[in-house]
C-alpha cells in the first residue's frame, strides 16, 4: 500500500501561500485593508455620528453591514488565501450601501442618511474593487511566473 503526502506538503499550495503573504505584506494591501476595516467601522457606527438613528430600520441595516464589510475587508491580512474571493461580498455591501435608503422599510431616505450612505457605500466600493483587482492582478502574476514570464509586481 502507498501514501500520499499530505495536501500541505503539496508545491502549488506552498507557492499559492507565499504569494498570498507577498500581496498582504505590500504597502499598498495593508492600506487597502485598514481603509476597508474602518469603512466598515464607521458605516455601523455612522447612523449615531451622522444624527440618523431615529430611523431605526436604517441604522441597524447600516449596523449590520458595517460589522459585515468590516469582517469581510479585515479578514484579508490574516487569512488572505481564504478569503480573498470576498473582496467581491465587499462590492455587493458596498453597493447595497448605496441604494438602502430607498430599499429598507420606512420613510428613512433624509438628507443625512442618503449623503452618508451615498459616500460610505462608494467608498466601500472602490475598496472592495481594489482588493479584488489586487488579488486578480496577484493571480495574473503567479501564472505568468508558472509558464516562465517575467510576471506582474504586486
Amino acid at each position: 500500500m502507498t501514501t500520499h503526502p499530505s495536501i500541505e506538503q503539496h508545491p502549488d499550495l506552498a507557492e499559492m501561500r507565499s504569494r498570498f503573504e507577498r500581496a498582504t505584506s505590500t504597502p499598498r494591501g495593508q492600506a487597502i485593508e485598514t481603509l476597508g476595516l474602518l469603512t466598515g467601522l464607521y458605516l455601523a457606527a455612522s447612523p449615531w455620528i451622522a444624527g440618523f438613528s431615529g430611523l431605526t430600520t436604517l441604522a441597524v441595516c447600516n449596523l449590520i453591514t458595517g460589522v459585515a464589510y468590516a469582517l469581510c475587508m479585515g479578514g484579508f491580512g490574516s487569512a488572505y488565501e481564504r478569503t480573498h474571493s470576498m473582496a467581491w461580498a465587499a462590492c455587493a455591501i458596498g453597493a447595497w450601501t448605496i441604494v438602502s435608503p430607498w430599499v429598507v422599510a420606512g420613510n428613512v431616505d433624509t438628507t443625512r442618511s442618503v449623503v452618508n450612505n451615498i459616500i460610505v457605500g462608494a467608498v466601500a466600493l472602490l475598496l472592495g474593487l481594489a482588493m479584488a483587482a489586487s488579488a486578480m492582478a496577484d493571480r495574473r502574476a503567479g501564472r505568468s511566473r508558472r509558464r516562465g514570464g517575467a510576471g506582474v509586481g504586486v
